[in-house]
């Protein structure tokens, strides 16, 4: 490799380095000849207790590579003591990674006073005390670089993390004001927000997942941001599992009203499409060019903003003043094929997911213990209903990654699972390495509201297909751009069930713990499990996976039609019309159509209300 980025003879400081991102931070700059400063007060994630072992065992590490360290044990509230052990040991300080944090998450009127101080202590007050010792050191020298941790929290907001959010958003606030000092000082600072598993967010992820969001994968952004060739200052990045970007303050277009009698409440209201929309945007990268549009309406107050002639952003023909980008660009969306996404699943996956949509709740149940059980006299085999879940979750990592079609201008707050379709193109194996293949195969105008349909075709390592689903979204207030409607009815879906009695009827009791046993096939949505997430989003407690009870039909239909031979079934269809709640009833009502269609819904007992609706399985012919 060439032009190597070297650190010797620099003096960096390491907060929170006894482990995940911090640790990462203090061996790759060892490796590359830096004397590292490893601060850690070996507590646990929320704060509690202290422990030099955390420290020990990095400077440990890194000394066993040959690189340089020494241990400290102090809180970041106290940071004039870990300037201290640089400047004894070392006699200055070059670099500073603010990195140390605690969490103590609480819905914000659950919070505690200690809370929010503990938490805004450590993140910033602590980050404060470290920085401001450190920066007497760099003025003097004329040289320094200090990296920030600030996180998705801080930026976007996050529910139950109003302290945490708060003090990460405060670290950008800080190290923007900083660059602006240290500027004439040689002193470059910026802030970083790492998506990556640490001790504060192991218990998040999946091991999946986990791996791919190593702390390695943040590490190399953090040591450029650290070497004197970097000129980078009061910047942002967002960094995890590979992806880098800088992310920036976007300022609409906006609206200038002219005199008082235009400067009413009356006057915002009918401006608001231009005041939120961003299809005209600037970007103000200082204080004196951000506030410059206000001085020039004060004292011309016939002009027009001085960022209102700004280039669209989207690369597209920008809307004409006033006008509000749609919520759906069907132009921009349609047809867009997705990256492809990659995952595996094995037998304990498969019974995983067997257990959490019921199946054999009672042990004896001869009929589906070969789902769970790969001992059973009779193969085991899939469910499948499984055949959504690797496609689910790879559309779920796409969202997570920001990776979101253009055109689809919204978040999940308006959105909700409208209907589902699997169809099994080979059988399911007992396990697979799979590539997801994904596409906007249609967009509707409903009026009020739009649906989005995703295709996904699965294919496994020999490039044959195994499923191909299609997952239709509500997307709520999204409607009403004179757009296609769409087909009345789904080709070869019954509006309505027959009019007769049902062939068959099957009811089970769910369980009151089945959303924790289905989350872990890969839907950690906290609606499914927080009571007091559940209830801001307008549902008395926490709600069945739809998918969730999906499952159980198709385990209902394969019993009561196929004779528990479920990989009979080769398509399910189904419409969600209402949420099932654990420890309820659901009655599966099914219509034997011919030897391969068989149509079907769920009730909910209890309140004697259709769940799934226009269900139509299709059967493979004995």
């Amino acid at each position: 490799m060439t032009n190597v980025l070297s650190f010797q003879g620099r003096v960096a400081i390491v907060t929170g380095a006894g482990g995940g991102l911090g640790r990462e931070y203090a061996l790759l700059l060892a490796k590359r000849g830096c004397r590292v400063v490893v601060n850690d007060l070996g507590g646990a994630a929320n704060g509690a207790g202290e422990s030099s072992r955390a420290a020990d065992s990095v400077v440990d590490e890194i000394r066993a590579l040959g690189g340089e360290a020494i241990a400290n044990y102090d809180s970041v509230e106290a940071g004039e003591k870990v300037v201290a052990t640089a400047l004894e040991k070392y006699g200055k300080v070059d670099i500073l990674i603010n990195n140390a944090g605690i969490l103590r998450d609480s819905s914000f009127h659950k919070m505690t006073a200690d809370d929010w101080n503990r938490v805004v202590g450590v993140h910033l007050s602590g980050a404060f005390h470290v920085t401001q010792a450190a920066w007497r050191v760099m003025r003097e020298l004329g040289y320094g670089r200090v990296v920030m941790t600030t996180s998705a929290a801080g930026l976007y907001g996050n529910f139950g993390q109003a302290n945490y959010a708060a003090a990460k958003l405060g670290l950008v606030g800080l190290a923007k004001s900083l660059a602006v000092e240290g500027r004439a000082r040689g002193i470059r600072v910026n802030a970083v927000a790492p998506i990556a598993t640490s001790r504060l967010t192991e218990s998040m992820f999946t091991k999946e997942m986990a791996d791919g969001l190593s702390a390695a994968h943040v590490s190399p952004l953090v040591a450029y941001l650290c070497h004197e060739s970097c000129e980078s200052s009061g910047d942002v990045f967002e960094v995890g599992g590979g992806f880098i970007a800088g992310v920036r303050l976007e300022r609409a277009e906006g609206v200038l009203l002219r005199s008082r009698e235009e400067l009413t409440p009356e006057r915002v209201r009918d401006s608001w499409r231009a005041i939120v929309g961003y299809e005209r945007s600037s970007h103000p990268s200082e204080l004196a060019s951000a506030i410059q549009p206000f001085f020039d309406a004060a004292v011309r107050p016939g002009a027009a903003p001085a960022d209102s002639t700004a280039e669209s952003t989207t690369g597209r023909a920008p809307h004409a003043p006033g006008e509000h980008a749609p919520v759906i660009d069907v132009e921009r969306a349609l047809g867009y094929q997705f990256p492809d996404m990659k995952s595996s699943y094995d037998e304990r996956d498969l019974a995983l997911y067997a257990l959490g949509v019921g199946a054999a709740a009672d042990p004896r149940d001869e009929a589906e213990l070969r789902y769970v059980y790969e001992g059973h006299h009779k193969p085991f085999c899939a469910l499948p209903t499984f055949a959504v879940v690797p496609a689910i979750n790879a559309m779920m990592q796409l969202f997570k990654e920001g990776r979101i079609a253009p055109g689809l201008n919204y978040g999940f707050e308006r959105t909700l699972h409208g209907e589902q379709f699997v169809e099994i193109r080979r059988a399911i194996p007992l396990n697979a390495k799979l590539t997801h293949k994904s596409r906007i195969k249609n967009i509707f105008d409903k009026g009020k509201n739009a649906l989005v349909v995703t295709e996904t075709r699965s294919f496994d390592d020999e490039g044959r297909e195994l499923f191909h689903n299609e997952t239709t979204t509500v997307v709520r207030g999204a409607g009403g751009w004179g757009g296609d409607r769409g087909p009345a009815a789904v080709p070869g879906v019954n509006s309505a069930k027959p009019d007769r009695e049902a062939d068959a009827s099957l009811t089970e009791l769910i369980g009151q713990n089945q959303a924790l046993i289905y989350r872990l096939s890969g839907d950690f949505n906290p609606l499914h499990v927080d009571a007091e997430f559940a209830k801001n989003f307008g549902f008395e407690r926490p709600i069945l996976h739809g998918l969730c009870t999906f499952g159980y039909a198709g385990r209902h239909i394969a019993k009561a039609v196929c004779g528990g031979d479920a990989s009979l079934i080769n398509s399910i269809r189904v419409r969600f019309a209402e949420p099932v709640f654990p420890g309820e009833t659901l009655q599966t009502e099914i219509w034997k159509e011919s030897e391969t269609k068989v149509i079907f819904q769920c009730r909910v007992v209890e309140r004697d209300k259709i769940v799934l609706s226009n269900g139509i399985a299709g059967l493979n012919a004995r």
